[in-house]
Formats: C-alpha cells, sequence, structure tokens
C-alpha cells in the first residue's frame, strides 16, 4: 500500500509494505517486504531498508544508511552521512551507517556518519551515537 498522498519514485519495494502519507522515497531506494513506513518519511536513492522494519513519523533515510531486518526506527531519528558538512562540497565523503537486525533505535535518537549498530541493540530515545555500538548492548545519551 503506497498512501496516494506520497511520492514514490522507487520500484524496489517488497510486498505487503505500507507507505504512509507525506513520505518521499526517491529512485534508487530499496525497501523490503512488511515494512511500515509511517508520514512525513524521507529515503534518499541508496538508502537500503530490510524486511519486517518499522520507520516511524519525520525519520530522513540518506543514501549509504543500510538497515537490516526487523529493525525499529523511532520517530524523528537523524541519521547522519557526513562528518563535515559544508554547502556545496564537492569533495565531501559518504560515510556509510549500518543497522544491524533486529537493533531498535528510540526516538529523537542522532546517528552519525560510519557508525554500526549491531544485532539487537538497543539506542535509547534521545540518544546520540558517535561510536560503533556492539550486538545486544543497550546505548544511552551520548555514545
Amino acid at each position: 500500500m503506497i498512501h496516494a498522498l506520497s511520492d514514490v519514485q522507487t520500484k524496489k519495494i517488497g510486498k505487503n509494505t505500507k507507505i504512509w502519507q507525506f513520505c518521499v522515497v526517491l529512485e534508487g531506494a530499496v525497501i523490503g517486504e512488511s515494512c511500515n513506513i509511517c508520514s512525513h518519511c524521507f529515503i534518499e536513492g541508496g538508502a537500503e531498508i530490510g524486511n519486517n522494519v518499522t520507520i516511524k513519523c519525520g525519520v530522513q533515510i540518506w543514501n549509504g544508511v543500510k538497515i537490516e531486518d526487523d529493525v525499529f526506527i523511532g520517530p524523528n531519528v537523524t541519521f547522519c552521512n557526513d562528518k563535515y558538512p559544508r554547502s556545496r562540497n564537492k569533495n565531501w565523503h559518504l560515510e556509510k551507517v549500518l543497522v544491524k537486525k533486529g537493533a531498535s533505535i528510540g526516538g529523537n535518537s542522532t546517528i552519525l556518519p560510519g557508525v554500526t549498530i549491531g544485532e539487537g541493540a538497543l539506542v535509547a530515545a534521545g540518544a546520540i551515537v558517535t561510536k560503533n555500538v556492539d550486538a545486544g548492548q543497550v546505548v544511552k545519551g551520548k555514545y
């Protein structure tokens, strides 16, 4: 199901995935099966989302962000893919983010570039993740 008030430009969407109103999904994005993409989300070309992923309202997923299966992304989570952002920077360097299977990221968290969040890890609401999170680890605050 793709809501009529969304702008979805990719064809790479698995069956039983729901994309709600006011979402923008650019060409080149890949979204798996049985996902729930809530309203007001932006998914850039080059982003990869696995199966059974929930992405709550107000999340932007940029090129270079890969989310594996069974992941929960809370509302207003911020992903970053550039450590040194500058307007019109022709020499910027894409730094990928990987969220492994079964991880959960609480609302309003910020995930900095180059980070891997391990399988089954839990990032508490409002956390700022600056380094890798091990599988099963729970992190909060600035980590």
